[in-house]
């Protein structure tokens, strides 16, 4: 199946944003650039070296706190290095996670090497998986629409947002990893919901 892609990686995240509350938001590499630029906060979780592994931190947090609900921000080409984590998400099940991939077919933050298959349908495996919700986002203006409905269902739930290429990131790791912004997160993670 061919999208047409109309919608930007950054753009995606400021319509997340204005819904996000007391939520934890997993990231790292070109989602935790952007992500932290529109929506700095406590509990954005960003981990060091870590790529591939944001849905399976993800599910831990959702495992360690079913009463807080978690968003995990992948990249197609982080999560095609821990392709595995879908089944294990959708044999355990958390009904407190959701896990949003921004496919742009490319492995952005190691050059921008292309991905193996820009075919892939990464929202039909996470259905095959297991998950309760899957869904493919290319447009924009849907997008604004359904998100809403989509951060509220029962999990795990999963949506490919299919983004253009961005443009050439910062990756500035030492104010990314900061040893303060873990230890803010662990302060407000703790916290009863």
């Amino acid at each position: 199946m061919r999208y047409t892609v109309m919608m930007k990686r950054d753009e995606c995240f400021r319509v997340l944003a204005r819904h996000i509350t007391d939520e934890a938001v997993v990231a790292t590499y070109s989602s935790a650039v952007d992500w932290v630029e529109i929506a700095p906060r406590a509990l954005n979780y960003l981990s060091i070296g870590a790529m591939g592994l944001d849905s399976s931190h993800g599910l831990g947090l959702a495992l360690g706190r079913p009463d807080r609900r978690v968003i995990a921000l992948q990249g197609d080409g982080s999560l095609l290095m821990n392709l595995g984590s879908l089944v294990t998400i959708g044999a355990v099940a958390p009904k407190n996670l959701v896990h949003l991939v921004a496919q742009n077919d490319t492995y952005e933050a190691n050059g921008s090497q292309p991905i193996p298959n820009p075919k892939v349908d990464f929202a039909a495996m996470a259905r095959g998986a297991g998950y309760a919700a899957c869904y493919d986002f290319s447009d924009l203006k849907i997008f604004e629409q359904q998100v809403a409905h989509v951060l509220e269902q029962p999990g795990p739930v999963f949506a490919t947002l299919r983004v253009e290429p961005s443009k050439p990131l910062h990756y500035d790791y030492p104010s990314l990893y900061d040893p303060q912004k873990r230890k803010a997160f662990k302060e407000q993670w703790r916290r009863p919901s």
